[in-house]
């Protein structure tokens, strides 16, 4: 239900475009039209359309970043603790935005959609898509609603590369931008959990070489490589806080093969309740994306493509995040002009932008602040 602070009932909104002859070419040199996205604001839009930021979600995100969709929801957005009056995102002050990514499965055009072409499913005949066909759609909507220019974008983990892409891509549109726990790409550590997760789905014979629609679908696969996924976003101190060495409901080890221990428990209801709601050709793809992705590629590298950022920058990084640790926000921060580099204290590993609420809501208040007039400081100051 909503309460104090919430932006309460939302309705989820979608806006087509691409239609041929127009398709949107992506980066692989394929066309992909027509093309829906579908997103959700909250606030209101000022007459001088100055107050618009636009929230970009992690790998498993979708549009609906806050409020309900019904009064009888269980849970809000998945970042309503940030959206709302007197959030961090404050919807009294600003027009917040957020969009499905493309090749998702949350409403925008993904392998679960209809290809025109053959009225079934595009599965695997999807094209690859990038983090920059990704902002590109998003350029198209932020267009449609008439915006000129972005007060600021933000977003965490995957969202953060999109800023990223955002801030090099169209730096004459964005004003400002919050990157937390990203970096410009993804390491050799982050790549290999992925490549394992991408195996267990592959492996599964229910994947039908993701063909599997209208069926169960690789469901024991696909619930593996979210577990695999999920270990990489906590820290080994949270772990053994949460969990240790306990027992799943009994005092002694059984001596067989079964889940054993409550962290067991744990990762196989995370594994369960993703399989009901993500589809797992949009999980490769996105994954794909997201590995593909290096903003300095044809930008003459990383610190080429941070140089042309005119943006005022926040840089955040959480200090146990092993996929994306603080030297890779420090390296963001070198590299643009106007910046700060912010350091989140938490034991919950990558997680921690999400959890962290206080230390985020702060750091964004601060940014959102800190628009106009600022005098890009390069400090490293943490939030504490």
């Amino acid at each position: 239900m909503a309460g104090e602070g919430s932006v309460g009932i939302v309705s989820p909104r979608e806006f087509r475009f691409a239609d041929p002859p127009g398709q949107l070419e992506l980066d692989c040199g394929r066309k992909l039209g027509p093309i829906t996205i579908a997103y959700e604001t909250y606030g209101t839009l000022n007459a001088e359309r100055s107050n618009a930021i636009l929230i970009l979600h992690a790998l498993t995100g979708d549009a609906h970043a806050a409020g309900f969709h019904a009064p009888t929801d269980p849970k809000p957005g998945w970042w309503d603790n940030m959206i709302g009056p007197g959030k961090g995102f404050d919807t009294d002050k600003y027009f917040v935005i957020c969009s499905n990514c493309l090749g998702g499965c949350r409403g925008t055009t993904g392998p679960y959609s209809i290809n025109p072409e053959t009225g079934t499913p595009y599965g695997l005949s999807f094209p690859i898509v990038t983090i920059g066909d990704m902002v590109r759609a998003q350029r198209q909507l932020i267009d449609h609603l008439g915006i000129e220019r972005l007060l600021s974008v933000a977003g965490g983990s995957m969202g953060g590369m999109q800023v990223l892409e955002w801030l090099t891509r169209y730096p004459d549109v964005v004003r400002s931008g919050i990157c937390i726990a990203s970096g410009p790409h993804n390491g050799a550590q982050a790549i290999a959990f992925d490549a394992v997760g991408r195996h267990a789905v592959q492996a599964d014979p229910a994947f039908q070489n993701g063909n599997y629609y209208g069926e169960d679908g690789p469901v024991q696969g696909l619930s593996i490589a979210r577990m695999l996924g999920h270990i990489t976003y906590l820290s080994d101190e949270t772990m053994r806080a949460k969990f240790g060495r306990t027992l799943r409901g009994k005092s002694e080890y059984s001596y067989d093969f079964g889940s054993e221990f409550s962290v067991e428990t744990y990762l196989d209801y995370q594994g369960e309740k993703f399989v009901n709601r993500f589809d797992a050709n949009s999980y490769l793809t996105l994954v794909e994306a997201m590995n593909s992705h290096d903003v300095g590629r044809d930008r003459g590298g990383v610190a080429a493509a941070l140089a042309r950022v005119s943006a005022h920058v926040i840089a955040v990084g959480v200090d146990s995040d092993r996929l994306y640790p603080v030297a890779q926000s420090a390296q963001i921060a070198r590299g643009v002009r106007r910046s700060d580099l912010r350091t989140i204290h938490s034991p919950c590993g990558h997680d921690g932008f999400l959890i962290e609420v206080d230390q985020v809501g702060a750091l964004v208040r601060d940014a959102l602040r800190g628009v106009e007039g600022t005098q890009g400081r390069r400090d490293s100051a943490a939030i504490r």
